[in-house]
């Protein structure tokens, strides 16, 4: 009688009761794609910065770049650290991912500063993006997650600086700066994409 009494107590409350399950955490197979598209995507930062130090590091923006590739470098290095610390297969897209980030920092380089600088802008946004969204997903359980939300949440912080930073240099002064920053937005989703399966 008194089970009974209870039960319907409960039923009559107004806020309802939270039942967490363990489907509600990051599954290994979430937290293999997150390792897997971040170590992609640094190593491409990386060979977009090294494509704007070849063609602007004897320039007034020298500095500049070489301080945001050497964070770069960083966040790369870590990733390659935890691709075997977390058994995770690389995507197999690493060799173009490769070229085609020294081109098109190169590329938006030989354009002027201000299209490197947009280049770093509309890269920066969607990374940003995409690190909240992860950041989300870890905090699922972040005690479980700790370590990888941490440093998810120090490279997000430092890429939404880069972000500034070329908001900051007249990025959006750009020839076509809408056009370009559109186009290499929909460049990057795409290699996001295509890292998280292959």
């Amino acid at each position: 009688m008194l089970k009974m009494k209870s039960l319907k107590i409960l039923q009559r409350q107004k806020f309802p009761i939270l039942r967490i399950s363990s489907s509600s955490f990051a599954t290994k197979p979430q937290i293999d794609e997150i390792i897997r598209v971040d170590h992609a995507g640094e190593l491409g930062a990386d060979q977009i910065y090294a494509g704007q130090m070849a063609i602007l590091g004897g320039t007034s923006k020298g500095n500049l770049i070489k301080h945001m590739w050497d964070q770069e470098k960083k966040h790369r290095a870590k990733f390659e650290e935890l691709i075997p610390n977390y058994r995770v297969r690389p995507t197999v897209m690493l060799p173009l991912w490769n070229v085609a980030g020294f081109l098109l920092g190169a590329g938006t380089a030989l354009m002027g500063e201000k299209a490197a600088m947009a280049c770093t802008v509309a890269v920066e946004t969607v990374i940003v993006e995409h690190y909240n969204d992860q950041i989300r997903t870890l905090l699922s359980d972040p005690e479980g997650n700790k370590d990888l939300l941490e440093t998810i949440q120090k490279f997000r912080d430092e890429e939404q600086e880069h972000h500034d930073t070329g908001i900051d240099q007249g990025a959006e002064q750009a020839p076509f700066y809408s056009v370009l920053t559109d186009v290499i937005k929909m460049g990057c989703k795409g290699a996001i994409a295509i890292s998280k399966v292959i």
